[in-house]
C-alpha cells in the first residue's frame, strides 16, 4: 500500500472519524472502503450511460421490448 496525504476541512474529518468508530475501523480502512464504492459507483454510472447512448443510437422494436418484459415478468400464481 502507498501513503497518501489528503486535506479535509475539520467537520468532514470529524465526521469520518465517528463513522470509523461506529463501523469499528481506523480512519485509512473507512476512507478507502468509501472510495472504493465511489469508484463503483462512477463506474456503474459510465455503464449505464453507455448503454443509454447505445439504446439512443439503435433503439430496440417494438417486438423485442415486448419478448424481454414477458421474459422479466414475475411469474403468476
Amino acid at each position: 500500500m502507498e501513503t497518501v496525504q489528503i486535506v479535509l476541512d475539520k467537520k468532514l474529518l470529524a465526521a469520518t472519524d465517528r463513522a470509523a468508530r461506529r463501523s469499528k475501523q481506523n480512519r485509512s480502512s473507512l476512507v478507502r472502503e468509501a472510495l472504493r464504492e465511489h469508484l463503483r459507483r462512477l463506474e456503474t454510472r459510465a455503464k449505464e450511460e453507455r448503454d443509454r447512448e447505445g439504446y439512443r443510437r439503435i433503439p430496440q422494436i417494438l417486438e423485442e421490448v415486448q419478448f424481454w418484459e414477458a421474459e422479466a415478468s414475475w411469474p403468476e400464481e
